[in-house]
């Protein structure tokens, strides 16, 4: 059975090397304006950031699983959150929202079922989930987000998968930037510890934030000048070990204040142009209870 959080220390991890997602310049060029990235990525530069990233998530112990490049994917198979998902039971394919992305959860199910990793379900037809979207908080509760990656009939197939002893909290997004942009759940809250959240309130649904705080949860609230910057894009490594990217110095020094270890990370070709915070970078698979 999987252990079901987002903040254990992680044990074992997926990731795609930028060489597998973006390739080559020469493919970054063709492809940067036509997925709606603000600027066009360093080829180089993205292979060190990268190369670093997964270096300290290393350092906690992690065994990194890396993904393999395909003829049909974007240079959006970086940020392989997305494409999978887990429950008890083993990873859930996604059926990705964004049309240019739905080659990715088939490549990702091959590979991991080679890597022995087991696969519970995938989400199919008219059903439409995204990673980034689903945050389990313990084993038997889940949020997942309805919005314009994920909607109603992913939803109830997601319920379906990991069975009635989860309780899934739906939270309803807004609107924000529209159809286009990469607005996830993820986008607004991080898991920091059990009962710990980095969020950005402003974005959150009502129903959303009253039940997390109803469970006993206490907040690390994201300025509004770092959220435009990924501020609320952290990773959890390891119970308040997390890493963010650079830029957002208040959002760090509030971590800092409850009591998180914080590795910055340079990320203006990984990150930045894509708004694939470290979150969207790793689909970790195993983390301790």
């Amino acid at each position: 059975m999987f252990t079901l959080n987002e903040y254990g220390r992680i044990q074992k991890l997926a990731m795609r090397r930028p060489e597998q997602a973006m390739v080559s310049q020469e493919k970054i060029d063709a492809e940067w304006r036509p997925l709606n990235y603000h600027t066009r990525p360093g080829y180089d530069r993205a292979v060190r950031e990268h190369h670093h990233f997964a270096d300290i998530i290393r350092g906690v112990g992690a065994e990194v699983i890396y993904l393999p490049a395909a003829d049909s994917l974007t240079m959006d198979s970086l940020y392989v959150r997305d494409a999978a998902t887990v429950c008890a039971k083993g990873v859930i394919l996604c059926n990705m929202g964004k049309p240019a992305r739905s080659a990715e959860p088939g490549v990702h199910g091959e590979a991991l079922k080679q890597a022995g990793i087991p696969l519970a379900g995938a989400i199919t037809g008219e059903g439409k989930v995204e990673g980034g979207d689903i945050i389990w908080l313990d084993q038997r509760h889940v949020g997942i987000a309805r919005g314009y990656r994920t909607n109603d009939e992913g939803i109830r197939q997601f319920k379906e998968i990991v069975g009635s002893g989860v309780h899934v909290e739906v939270a309803v997004l807004p609107h924000y930037k529209g159809p286009s942009d990469v607005f996830h759940l993820m986008s607004i809250i991080s898991p920091l510890d059990k009962d710990l959240q980095l969020v950005y309130s402003p974005l959150m649904p009502v129903t959303f934030r009253e039940w997390l705080l109803d469970h006993g949860h206490k907040f690390v609230e994201v300025p509004e000048a770092e959220f435009p910057s990924m501020g609320c894009n952290v990773l959890a490594i390891a119970p308040r070990e997390v890493v963010m990217v650079e830029g957002n110095p208040e959002t760090k020094r509030r971590m800092e204040a409850a009591g998180c270890k914080v590795h910055v990370i340079e990320a203006a070709a990984i990150s930045v142009p894509g708004e694939g915070g470290p979150t969207c970078l790793t689909r970790p698979l195993l983390r301790a209870a």
